[in-house]
Protein backbone atom coordinates (compact mmCIF):
# COMPACT_ATOMS: atom_id res chain seq x y z
CA UNK A 1 0.00 0.00 0.00
CA UNK A 2 2.97 2.18 0.72
CA UNK A 3 4.58 1.68 -2.76
CA UNK A 4 0.88 2.57 -4.04
CA UNK A 5 1.08 5.68 -2.31
CA UNK A 6 3.88 6.94 -3.51
CA UNK A 7 3.30 6.06 -7.03
CA UNK A 8 0.34 8.26 -6.66
CA UNK A 9 1.79 10.80 -5.27
CA UNK A 10 4.51 11.27 -7.90
CA UNK A 11 1.99 11.59 -10.34
CA UNK A 12 0.00 14.36 -8.76
CA UNK A 13 3.26 15.85 -8.24
CA UNK A 14 3.73 15.92 -12.43
CA UNK A 15 0.67 16.98 -13.06
CA UNK A 16 1.13 20.13 -10.73
CA UNK A 17 4.41 20.76 -12.84
CA UNK A 18 3.13 20.31 -15.95
CA UNK A 19 0.23 22.76 -15.03
CA UNK A 20 2.92 25.25 -13.64
CA UNK A 21 4.80 24.75 -17.04
CA UNK A 22 1.82 26.08 -19.21
CA UNK A 23 0.89 29.06 -16.82
CA UNK A 24 4.47 30.18 -17.91
CA UNK A 25 4.08 30.13 -21.35
CA UNK A 26 0.95 31.57 -21.54
CA UNK A 27 1.97 34.96 -20.24
CA UNK A 28 4.67 35.63 -22.70
CA UNK A 29 4.11 38.86 -24.62
CA UNK A 30 1.85 38.63 -28.17
CA UNK A 31 3.31 40.74 -30.98
CA UNK A 32 0.94 43.22 -32.58
CA UNK A 33 -1.10 41.94 -35.88
CA UNK A 34 -0.70 43.27 -38.77
CA UNK A 35 -3.27 45.59 -41.02
CA UNK A 36 -3.78 43.83 -44.39
CA UNK A 37 -2.26 45.16 -47.57
CA UNK A 38 -4.09 47.64 -49.45
CA UNK A 39 -4.47 51.33 -50.12
CA UNK A 40 -6.32 52.54 -47.04
CA UNK A 41 -9.10 55.31 -47.10
CA UNK A 42 -10.67 57.17 -44.30
CA UNK A 43 -14.32 58.29 -44.91
CA UNK A 44 -15.09 61.92 -44.68
CA UNK A 45 -17.88 63.50 -46.09
CA UNK A 46 -18.13 64.78 -49.49
CA UNK A 47 -19.64 68.46 -51.22
CA UNK A 48 -21.21 66.38 -54.44
CA UNK A 49 -23.99 67.41 -57.07
CA UNK A 50 -27.02 66.31 -55.13
CA UNK A 51 -28.41 64.05 -58.25
CA UNK A 52 -32.43 63.03 -58.56
CA UNK A 53 -33.39 59.98 -60.80
CA UNK A 54 -36.23 61.33 -63.71
CA UNK A 55 -37.59 59.57 -66.77
CA UNK A 56 -36.21 61.03 -70.13
CA UNK A 57 -37.16 60.08 -73.73
CA UNK A 58 -34.59 60.61 -76.45
CA UNK A 59 -36.52 63.61 -79.26
CA UNK A 60 -35.54 66.31 -81.59
CA UNK A 61 -35.90 70.02 -80.62
CA UNK A 62 -39.04 70.09 -83.00
CA UNK A 63 -41.62 67.79 -84.51
CA UNK A 64 -43.06 69.12 -87.60
CA UNK A 65 -46.50 68.12 -88.67
CA UNK A 66 -47.27 67.71 -92.50
CA UNK A 67 -50.99 68.76 -92.73
CA UNK A 68 -53.61 68.76 -95.05
CA UNK A 69 -55.03 72.03 -96.32
CA UNK A 70 -58.10 71.37 -98.33
CA UNK A 71 -60.55 68.66 -98.06
CA UNK A 72 -61.11 65.28 -99.99
CA UNK A 73 -59.46 61.72 -100.53
CA UNK A 74 -55.68 61.05 -100.13
CA UNK A 75 -54.99 59.99 -103.46
CA UNK A 76 -51.50 59.21 -102.37
CA UNK A 77 -48.61 59.27 -99.28
CA UNK A 78 -44.99 58.93 -100.47
CA UNK A 79 -43.00 58.41 -97.69
CA UNK A 80 -43.01 55.91 -94.57
CA UNK A 81 -42.12 55.91 -91.28
CA UNK A 82 -38.17 56.04 -90.71
CA UNK A 83 -37.77 57.98 -94.20
CA UNK A 84 -35.56 60.77 -94.45
CA UNK A 85 -36.67 63.67 -96.41
CA UNK A 86 -35.68 67.29 -96.99
CA UNK A 87 -38.05 70.62 -96.65
CA UNK A 88 -40.63 70.99 -99.39
CA UNK A 89 -40.46 67.42 -100.99
CA UNK A 90 -43.72 66.30 -102.23
CA UNK A 91 -44.86 63.71 -99.50
CA UNK A 92 -48.42 63.07 -100.13
CA UNK A 93 -51.44 64.35 -102.71
CA UNK A 94 -55.51 65.00 -101.67
CA UNK A 95 -57.47 64.89 -104.65
CA UNK A 96 -60.90 66.33 -104.57
CA UNK A 97 -63.29 66.03 -107.54
CA UNK A 98 -65.44 68.97 -106.55
CA UNK A 99 -62.47 71.29 -107.28
CA UNK A 100 -62.31 70.27 -111.03
CA UNK A 101 -66.20 71.26 -111.87
CA UNK A 102 -65.43 74.31 -109.80
CA UNK A 103 -62.05 75.15 -112.08
CA UNK A 104 -64.02 74.34 -115.13
CA UNK A 105 -66.90 76.71 -114.25
CA UNK A 106 -64.42 79.61 -113.17
CA UNK A 107 -62.68 78.82 -116.70
CA UNK A 108 -66.13 79.24 -118.09
CA UNK A 109 -66.78 82.47 -116.19
CA UNK A 110 -63.73 83.72 -117.61
CA UNK A 111 -63.89 83.15 -121.43
CA UNK A 112 -67.64 85.05 -121.17
CA UNK A 113 -66.23 87.73 -119.28
CA UNK A 114 -63.58 87.76 -121.74
CA UNK A 115 -65.73 88.18 -124.48
CA UNK A 116 -68.29 90.44 -123.32
CA UNK A 117 -65.28 92.99 -122.70
CA UNK A 118 -64.32 92.47 -126.17
CA UNK A 119 -67.60 93.36 -127.53
CA UNK A 120 -67.79 96.32 -125.04
CA UNK A 121 -64.44 97.53 -126.31
CA UNK A 122 -65.53 97.32 -130.27
CA UNK A 123 -68.87 98.83 -129.46
CA UNK A 124 -66.69 101.76 -127.51
CA UNK A 125 -64.17 102.20 -130.53
CA UNK A 126 -67.35 102.91 -133.12
CA UNK A 127 -68.93 104.94 -131.02
CA UNK A 128 -66.22 106.99 -130.49
CA UNK A 129 -65.54 106.95 -134.60
CA UNK A 130 -68.90 108.06 -134.58
CA UNK A 131 -69.29 110.68 -132.04
CA UNK A 132 -65.98 112.08 -133.92
CA UNK A 133 -68.05 112.48 -136.87
CA UNK A 134 -70.78 114.43 -134.99
CA UNK A 135 -73.66 111.02 -135.03
CA UNK A 136 -73.31 110.40 -131.33
CA UNK A 137 -73.45 112.86 -128.70
CA UNK A 138 -71.28 113.43 -125.99
CA UNK A 139 -73.77 111.22 -123.52
CA UNK A 140 -73.99 108.34 -125.92
CA UNK A 141 -69.74 107.98 -125.49
CA UNK A 142 -69.91 108.48 -121.89
CA UNK A 143 -72.25 105.91 -121.72
CA UNK A 144 -69.89 103.32 -124.08
CA UNK A 145 -66.85 103.91 -121.99
CA UNK A 146 -68.33 103.25 -118.66
CA UNK A 147 -69.58 99.88 -120.13
CA UNK A 148 -66.25 98.95 -121.67
CA UNK A 149 -64.61 99.19 -118.27
CA UNK A 150 -67.70 97.74 -116.39
CA UNK A 151 -66.55 94.54 -119.01
CA UNK A 152 -62.94 94.51 -118.24
CA UNK A 153 -63.52 94.74 -114.61
CA UNK A 154 -65.79 92.09 -114.41
CA UNK A 155 -63.46 90.11 -117.05
CA UNK A 156 -60.58 90.64 -114.53
CA UNK A 157 -62.66 89.38 -111.61
CA UNK A 158 -63.44 86.15 -113.49
CA UNK A 159 -59.77 86.06 -114.12
CA UNK A 160 -59.07 86.08 -110.08
CA UNK A 161 -61.22 83.41 -109.38
CA UNK A 162 -60.11 81.21 -112.38
CA UNK A 163 -56.49 81.63 -110.36
CA UNK A 164 -58.27 81.02 -106.98
CA UNK A 165 -60.15 78.19 -108.53
CA UNK A 166 -56.47 76.61 -109.90
CA UNK A 167 -54.31 77.81 -107.10
CA UNK A 168 -56.47 75.50 -104.53
CA UNK A 169 -56.02 72.61 -106.57
CA UNK A 170 -52.52 72.74 -106.17
CA UNK A 171 -53.28 73.15 -102.45
CA UNK A 172 -53.66 69.64 -102.57
CA UNK A 173 -50.36 68.55 -102.74
CA UNK A 174 -48.95 67.96 -98.78
CA UNK A 175 -45.09 69.03 -98.67
CA UNK A 176 -42.65 68.78 -95.87
CA UNK A 177 -42.41 71.68 -93.69
CA UNK A 178 -39.20 70.70 -92.30
CA UNK A 179 -36.22 68.40 -93.33
CA UNK A 180 -35.53 65.43 -90.91
CA UNK A 181 -36.51 61.60 -90.42
CA UNK A 182 -40.24 60.20 -90.89
CA UNK A 183 -41.59 59.74 -87.32
CA UNK A 184 -45.20 58.71 -88.44
CA UNK A 185 -47.02 58.12 -91.39
CA UNK A 186 -49.91 56.15 -90.68
CA UNK A 187 -52.93 56.82 -92.72
CA UNK A 188 -53.57 54.85 -95.82
CA UNK A 189 -54.24 56.18 -99.04
CA UNK A 190 -57.80 56.13 -100.38
CA UNK A 191 -58.57 57.75 -96.53
CA UNK A 192 -60.63 60.34 -96.37
CA UNK A 193 -58.99 63.31 -94.93
CA UNK A 194 -59.86 67.21 -93.77
CA UNK A 195 -58.37 70.44 -93.63
CA UNK A 196 -55.59 70.57 -90.83
CA UNK A 197 -55.38 66.98 -90.49
CA UNK A 198 -51.42 65.65 -90.37
CA UNK A 199 -50.44 62.68 -92.37
CA UNK A 200 -47.03 62.76 -91.44
CA UNK A 201 -44.85 63.75 -88.07
CA UNK A 202 -41.08 65.06 -89.01
CA UNK A 203 -38.35 65.61 -86.95
CA UNK A 204 -37.21 69.48 -86.67
CA UNK A 205 -33.82 70.78 -84.72
CA UNK A 206 -30.83 68.68 -83.00
CA UNK A 207 -31.81 65.14 -81.14
CA UNK A 208 -32.06 66.01 -77.90
CA UNK A 209 -33.05 63.80 -74.04
CA UNK A 210 -35.94 65.07 -72.88
CA UNK A 211 -36.26 64.90 -68.94
CA UNK A 212 -39.51 65.44 -67.06
CA UNK A 213 -39.12 66.55 -63.44
CA UNK A 214 -41.71 67.49 -60.48
CA UNK A 215 -42.88 71.06 -60.40
CA UNK A 216 -41.32 71.04 -56.71
CA UNK A 217 -37.95 71.30 -58.41
CA UNK A 218 -38.62 73.90 -60.62
CA UNK A 219 -36.53 76.39 -58.59
CA UNK A 220 -33.62 74.38 -58.40
CA UNK A 221 -33.45 73.61 -62.36
CA UNK A 222 -30.95 75.74 -64.14
CA UNK A 223 -29.53 75.55 -67.93
CA UNK A 224 -26.24 73.36 -68.06
CA UNK A 225 -26.80 71.18 -65.41
CA UNK A 226 -25.26 68.19 -65.45
CA UNK A 227 -26.77 65.24 -66.62
CA UNK A 228 -26.19 61.67 -66.39
CA UNK A 229 -27.77 58.51 -68.23
CA UNK A 230 -28.07 55.45 -66.13
CA UNK A 231 -29.79 52.35 -67.91
CA UNK A 232 -29.73 53.09 -71.14
CA UNK A 233 -28.41 51.34 -74.00
CA UNK A 234 -27.58 53.65 -76.92
CA UNK A 235 -24.39 53.20 -78.74
CA UNK A 236 -21.59 55.97 -79.45
CA UNK A 237 -23.79 58.05 -77.09
CA UNK A 238 -21.71 59.80 -73.96
CA UNK A 239 -22.91 59.31 -70.35
CA UNK A 240 -23.16 62.67 -69.20
CA UNK A 241 -24.81 65.87 -70.97
CA UNK A 242 -26.24 69.28 -70.05
CA UNK A 243 -29.14 70.85 -69.90
CA UNK A 244 -29.51 72.93 -72.93
CA UNK A 245 -33.22 74.49 -72.20
CA UNK A 246 -35.97 74.89 -69.93
CA UNK A 247 -39.53 75.32 -70.46
CA UNK A 248 -41.14 77.71 -68.62
CA UNK A 249 -44.67 76.45 -69.01
CA UNK A 250 -45.56 73.58 -66.10
CA UNK A 251 -48.10 70.73 -67.44
CA UNK A 252 -49.74 68.15 -65.22
CA UNK A 253 -47.35 69.33 -62.03
CA UNK A 254 -43.95 68.74 -64.40
CA UNK A 255 -41.56 70.76 -65.13
CA UNK A 256 -39.63 69.73 -68.99
CA UNK A 257 -35.93 70.14 -69.71
CA UNK A 258 -34.22 69.63 -72.89
CA UNK A 259 -30.69 67.67 -72.58
CA UNK A 260 -27.71 67.57 -74.92
CA UNK A 261 -25.35 64.54 -75.22
CA UNK A 262 -22.94 63.57 -77.47
CA UNK A 263 -23.24 61.13 -80.12
CA UNK A 264 -26.82 61.48 -79.77
CA UNK A 265 -28.42 60.47 -83.01
CA UNK A 266 -32.37 61.26 -84.38
CA UNK A 267 -32.38 57.21 -85.16
CA UNK A 268 -32.96 57.35 -81.35
CA UNK A 269 -35.97 59.35 -81.27
CA UNK A 270 -38.75 57.75 -79.39
CA UNK A 271 -36.64 55.72 -76.94
CA UNK A 272 -37.36 55.65 -72.98
CA UNK A 273 -34.21 56.28 -70.72
CA UNK A 274 -32.93 56.60 -67.40
CA UNK A 275 -31.54 59.74 -66.26
CA UNK A 276 -30.12 61.67 -63.24
CA UNK A 277 -29.52 65.62 -63.08
CA UNK A 278 -28.15 67.33 -60.61
CA UNK A 279 -30.06 70.17 -59.02
CA UNK A 280 -28.35 71.26 -56.11
CA UNK A 281 -25.31 70.29 -53.72
CA UNK A 282 -25.35 68.26 -50.17
CA UNK A 283 -22.56 66.20 -48.11
CA UNK A 284 -22.20 62.38 -49.20
CA UNK A 285 -19.39 59.76 -48.14
CA UNK A 286 -17.99 59.38 -52.03
CA UNK A 287 -15.47 56.56 -53.05
CA UNK A 288 -13.59 55.09 -55.55
CA UNK A 289 -15.40 52.19 -57.38
CA UNK A 290 -12.26 50.03 -57.03
CA UNK A 291 -12.90 50.13 -52.99
CA UNK A 292 -15.91 47.90 -54.13
CA UNK A 293 -16.43 43.90 -53.96
CA UNK A 294 -19.46 43.05 -55.49
CA UNK A 295 -20.45 39.14 -54.21
CA UNK A 296 -23.66 37.23 -54.92
CA UNK A 297 -25.42 40.77 -56.10
CA UNK A 298 -24.57 42.29 -53.20
CA UNK A 299 -21.80 45.07 -52.64
CA UNK A 300 -18.67 45.38 -50.01
CA UNK A 301 -16.27 47.08 -48.85
CA UNK A 302 -13.38 46.02 -46.57
CA UNK A 303 -13.21 48.41 -43.15
CA UNK A 304 -10.25 48.34 -40.56
CA UNK A 305 -10.90 47.69 -37.25
CA UNK A 306 -8.95 49.61 -34.12
CA UNK A 307 -7.05 46.00 -33.93
CA UNK A 308 -6.30 46.52 -37.46
CA UNK A 309 -8.15 43.55 -38.19
CA UNK A 310 -10.09 44.04 -41.49
CA UNK A 311 -14.06 42.31 -42.31
CA UNK A 312 -16.52 42.47 -45.29
CA UNK A 313 -19.52 44.78 -44.93
CA UNK A 314 -22.46 44.87 -47.03
CA UNK A 315 -23.53 48.21 -48.13
CA UNK A 316 -25.55 50.42 -50.01
CA UNK A 317 -24.22 52.04 -53.12
CA UNK A 318 -25.53 54.48 -55.93
CA UNK A 319 -24.22 56.69 -58.71
CA UNK A 320 -22.63 59.94 -58.79
CA UNK A 321 -21.91 61.97 -61.76
CA UNK A 322 -18.31 61.24 -61.95
CA UNK A 323 -18.34 57.68 -63.39
CA UNK A 324 -15.26 56.69 -61.48
CA UNK A 325 -16.79 57.07 -58.27
CA UNK A 326 -19.87 55.58 -55.80
CA UNK A 327 -21.93 57.19 -53.02
CA UNK A 328 -21.93 55.03 -50.25
CA UNK A 329 -25.16 55.42 -48.31
CA UNK A 330 -25.71 52.87 -45.65
CA UNK A 331 -23.18 50.35 -44.24
CA UNK A 332 -20.29 52.37 -42.98
CA UNK A 333 -19.97 56.01 -41.59
CA UNK A 334 -17.27 59.18 -41.69
CA UNK A 335 -14.43 58.04 -39.99
CA UNK A 336 -14.20 54.70 -41.01
CA UNK A 337 -11.36 53.45 -42.86
CA UNK A 338 -11.40 51.17 -45.40
CA UNK A 339 -9.17 48.95 -47.66
CA UNK A 340 -8.76 48.41 -51.40
CA UNK A 341 -6.72 45.33 -52.69
CA UNK A 342 -3.90 46.10 -54.77
CA UNK A 343 -1.91 48.90 -55.51
CA UNK A 344 -3.40 52.54 -56.12
CA UNK A 345 -4.70 54.15 -59.20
Amino acid sequence: MTMRKLQSTGLVLAALLALGSCGEKSTAPVAPAAAPAGTQLKLAPTTIADMKAVGAEVTTRDQAEARVRIPGTLASLDVRAGDTVSKGQRIATVVDARLGYETSAASAQLAAAEAEAARARADLARIDDLYRNKVYAKARLDTAVAAARAADARAAAARAQAGASASVVGQGIVLAPAGGRVLRADIPAGSVVAPGMSVATITAGPPVVRLELPESLAGQLRTGAIVTLTDSDLPDVARTGHVVQVYPAINAGRITADAQFAGLSERFVGRRVGAMIAVGERQALVVPRRFIETRFGIDYVTVLAADKQASAVPVQTAPVADATMVELLSGVAAGDTLIAKGPAK
